[in-house]
C-alpha cells in the first residue's frame, strides 16, 4: 500500500510523541525531566558547549534554555565555566554524568521496546531513509 508523505510525517510525529511520553515516565524516578536529560546528553556529546549551542541542540530558544540551564546548575548537574571573551561554556559535573548515564540506559530500553517489531535490517533502512530526508534540506 503506498504511503502519502503527509501520513508518513504524521507517523513520525506520533512516534516522537510516544517516545516523549515513555521517556518522561522512565526518567521521572531519576528526578529528571526529558529536557533536563536531553541537555545532559548533548553536553556529554558536546563538552564545553555554549548556551546558544545547547539551545539549538535541544530545540529551545536561548531564553527558555537559559532558564532550564539555571535550574540544572542549581541542582549541581552542570557547571558554567568561562570561555573566550564573554562566552560561557557548560560542562557536566560528576553527578550530571551519573544521571546522564542512568538516563541513557533507560532511554535505550524505551527505544529498543519501541522498535522491537523491526529487524536490524529494517532499523538500518529506516535510519538511512530518515537521514536522506533530513539531509535534503
Amino acid at each position: 500500500m503506498p504511503y502519502e508523505p503527509a501520513a508518513v510525517a504524521l507517523a513520525v510525529k506520533r512516534l516522537q510523541h510516544r517516545h516523549h511520553r515513555a521517556l518522561t515516565a522512565a526518567l521521572a524516578p531519576l528526578g529528571l525531566s526529558l529536557p533536563q536529560w536531553d541537555t545532559l546528553r548533548h553536553l556529554h556529546r558536546n563538552p564545553d558547549a555554549s548556551l546558544h549551542d545547547l539551545a539549538l541542540l535541544t530545540f529551545q530558544t536561548d531564553q527558555s534554555f537559559g532558564s532550564l540551564a539555571a535550574r540544572i546548575v542549581d541542582r549541581g548537574l552542570i557547571e558554567r565555566v568561562p570561555g573566550p571573551g564573554r562566552a560561557v561554556k557548560h560542562r557536566l559535573t560528576a553527578e550530571g554524568e551519573r544521571l546522564r548515564a542512568a538516563g541513557q540506559a533507560l532511554a535505550d530500553e524505551v527505544v529498543a521496546r519501541s522498535f522491537g517489531a523491526l529487524t536490524a535490517a529494517q532499523i538500518d533502512e529506516l535510519g538511512a531513509l530518515l537521514e536522506a530526508v533530513l539531509e535534503s534540506d
